[in-house]
């Protein structure tokens, strides 16, 4: 489920999916693949893993390339075209984009080489848990007294040449709004031996709905539970498109703190939100 979120107080949850009998074919249709390939994906990832890992440590010369060829193929599989514009960063740093659907794991892995950033008690999630943790993803501590000890990760993630991803709203959303970006995870970015070499490049990511549906189609936020979100898009008779843009990267360096590095970078994002007519709120 979405997580709760003081923000949705007054907003209406999206009626959940009324699939019919075609509705369900369709999903049926397009599931069964998507989960063949993910899951079959995963276990070919965990055994070429099992050969990449001692060889070269936290470096992955291969396992992204099986992650973005299941991303682009779930896409396939669901019929929704995947645009992307600008090009990632060469610099050593850090991704941020927004957070309005549970596509944006796909999109994202999809578009470039990527490791999220994500909050630890995912890794116990049955399913997704195992596939974050397949796909090198760096789970965290929501606790100040840990932020030593996240800092000496991000070093060793970034040194090691990965590009980390994480969503600064805190929580997903409706896709037609940014949330403020929250500066927490941005201060770890100013440490000694980060500042000076880091960069931060924003990201938007626009879903526009099918022709004549809601302008939330793809939006996951509230108590919606992902069943209802997974279902309405398999189940769609006609799938609108996602559009990817990447921004200039900001460089840390030439930023006085974590609060005005995080609001430059959502101004970005919302700034390409609008340029897709897709910031409505």
């Amino acid at each position: 489920m979405a997580e709760r979120d003081p923000t949705w107080a007054g907003h209406p949850d999206a009626p959940p999916p009324r699939a019919g009998a075609g509705g369900w074919a369709r999903a049926v249709r397009r599931g069964l693949p998507l989960a063949a390939t993910t899951f079959g994906g995963l276990l070919v990832l965990l055994l070429v893993r099992q050969v990449e890992r001692p060889l070269h440590g936290l470096h992955r010369p291969w396992t992204p390339r099986i992650t973005q060829w299941v991303c682009r193929m779930a896409f396939r599989w669901m019929g929704l075209p995947r645009e992307v514009r600008g090009r990632m960063m060469d610099h050593e740093g850090i991704v941020v984009a927004n957070h309005s659907s549970w596509l944006d794991i796909f999109a994202l892995n999809a578009s470039k080489r990527i490791y999220f950033v994500s909050k630890a008690e995912v890794a116990g999630w049955p399913g997704i848990g195992w596939l974050a943790r397949a796909t090198g993803t760096l789970f965290i501590v929501r606790d100040p007294r840990q932020a030593r000890a996240q800092q000496a990760l991000f070093e060793a993630r970034l040194h090691a040449g990965h590009k980390l991803l994480f969503f600064p709203e805190g929580t997903s959303t409706d896709g037609v709004r940014v949330l403020p970006f929250k500066p927490t995870l941005f201060a770890s970015l100013f440490a000694d031996g980060l500042r000076e070499t880091s960069w931060v490049q924003p990201v938007s990511v626009a879903y526009h709905p099918p022709p004549g549906a809601d302008a939330r189609f793809y939006g996951w936020w509230g108590g919606m539970g992902f069943g209802d979100a997974l279902l309405r898009v398999l189940s769609a008779r006609r799938q609108g498109r996602v559009v990817v843009t990447y921004h200039a990267p900001l460089r840390v360096a030439e930023f006085a703190g974590r609060k005005d590095l995080a609001r430059a970078a959502e101004a970005a994002v919302r700034a390409g939100l609008e340029a897709e007519g897709r910031l409505l709120a």
